[in-house]
């Protein structure tokens, strides 16, 4: 895959599943911008500069519409050009749902959902003025394939992604513009990290154990597999893919049931 001289927005690149997406995206070429709200983004940009000096990052809430517009129109007239867009800031608090306040919901729904449209909505823009562009939402299987319990916000979220993702690719494809979605499993991210310890703050290493018996494939992804999948589909080997959605899991939604086989 190549990269070269793409200009890649990603939005909570700062740690996690967007950090991984950022490097492997520098690695292949690419000029990337961070936008992100975590006090991490001095730290994860430094680590980055020493891949390469192509990258740039912002500290934004996506959820303040007028400051990512003027972000972004920052970002375009200084590359003249808009390439890629990686949505993946996301947030996810566990609440069962008789105790979920208003609060926790529309967290979720404020970034999950309009912080991307707010990005997007920006970027989108461009991309329809230049008839190019590649947009990626990172949704999860968690909504749109499986759910647990205290879950009903964040699924509520992701899931919404898909039917984004999918009534956008409709329109893109009007202007060379290709929209799909990447719904990973259990990455091993500090989101994973901080759910162990919210399940068992003593012994969190046992909750990730735990999550790892339950994969067909015995672990956790990592946040470079994920940014290779991300490359793919950012990269010009996946022009006649639009609307669809690509699990990475580990094999984790396939069993029909843990009791019953052969």
């Amino acid at each position: 895959m190549n990269l070269e001289n793409k200009v890649a927005i990603v939005t909570g690149g700062a740690m996690g599943n967007g950090y991984g997406i950022a490097e492997v995206f520098l690695k292949l070429g690419a000029n990337v911008i961070i936008l992100d709200y975590s006090d991490k983004l001095g730290e994860a940009l430094n680590k980055l500069s020493a891949i390469s000096k192509n990258i740039l990052g912002y500290k934004v809430d996506i959820t303040n519409k007028e400051l990512v517009d003027k972000i972004i129109d920052d970002i375009y007239n200084r590359f003249k050009k808009i390439d890629i867009l990686i949505n993946n800031a996301g947030v996810c608090k566990l609440a069962k749902f008789e105790d979920m306040t208003d609060e926790i919901r529309d967290f979720h729904l404020n970034i999950n959902i309009k912080g991307t449209w707010n990005v997007t909505k920006a970027v989108y823009n461009y991309m329809k003025k230049d008839n190019y562009g590649k947009i990626v939402n990172l949704s999860s299987v968690t909504g749109p394939k499986v759910a647990d319990s205290g879950e009903v916000a964040y699924a509520t979220s992701k899931a919404a992604l898909i039917g984004f993702t999918k009534s956008l690719a409709m329109e893109g494809v009007n202007y060379n513009i290709t929209v799909n979605a990447i719904l990973p499993g259990y990455i091993m991210t500090p989101m994973v990290e901080g759910i162990a310890k919210d399940s068992d703050i003593n012994n969190p290493d046992n909750i990730i154990k735990g999550i790892a018996d339950g994969i067909p494939m015995k672990r956790l992804g990592t946040i470079e597999e994920l940014g290779n999948l991300a490359a793919f589909l950012a990269s010009d080997m996946s022009n006649y893919i639009t609307g669809s959605e690509f699990v990475i899991d580990g094999g984790s939604t396939l069993p029909e049931t843990k009791s019953v086989g052969v």
